[in-house]
């Protein structure tokens, strides 16, 4: 029997920690809420499950999206650099995308994160119709996905040591080759 897009979504964030998975369900519900007639295109990308909002099944048009990762879940701002950000509340340096660190649902409701979201909506190049219905659309399902919850007692990375490489002898140039020749005939 097949899967609902629906349950396909849940069976993707229920991969995730308990405390990811919640945040990301609220957030999706109030964005859904939010953005009505809105198309919500799924990747369950190799790096991220990200869930875009826009007016049609077409990626180029995806307005914001949120993205789980195993430590926080981010929202993300497609046309984000172009955007008043008057609270200086967005990240990222990107030519495009700006985005915001989900501390849980009620970030959404913060009074700059709701200008944000007003803004990105009304200059959209193609605007999201409230009156079509909206529709949950699994787009992208890697194979092989990265670990979607943290790894416990994981220490940072640290760089490998490299081997030592023998120093080379300094190279001669032309012109102390030249004299390094003179001094010879002499």
């Amino acid at each position: 029997m097949a899967r609902s897009a629906r349950d396909e979504l849940e069976r993707f964030m229920d991969r995730y920690s308990a405390d990811i998975a919640s945040l990301a369900r609220g957030a999706l519900t109030k964005l859904m809420e939010r953005i009505p007639g809105a198309q919500v295109l799924v990747y369950d990308n190799y790096n991220a499950l990200a869930i875009g909002f826009g007016p049609s099944a077409k990626p180029s048009e995806v307005i914001v999206s949120i993205a789980l990762y195993p430590r926080w879940v981010r929202l993300f701002f497609m046309q984000g650099a172009s955007l008043p950000d008057p609270q200086r509340i967005l990240e990222g340096k990107g030519a495009r995308v700006r985005h915001i660190v989900l501390d849980g649902p009620d970030t959404l409701d913060e009074k700059g994160v709701c200008e944000l979201l007003d803004v990105a909506l009304s200059q959209a190049r193609v605007p999201i119709d409230p009156a079509q219905p909206g529709k949950l659309i699994i787009q992208f399902v890697v194979d092989n996905p990265r670990p979607r919850r943290p790894v416990k007692n994981a220490s940072p990375s640290k760089p490998k040591p490299q081997a030592k490489m023998p120093k080379a002898p300094p190279r001669k140039t032309p012109a102390k080759a030249k004299h390094a020749k003179n001094t010879k005939n002499r």
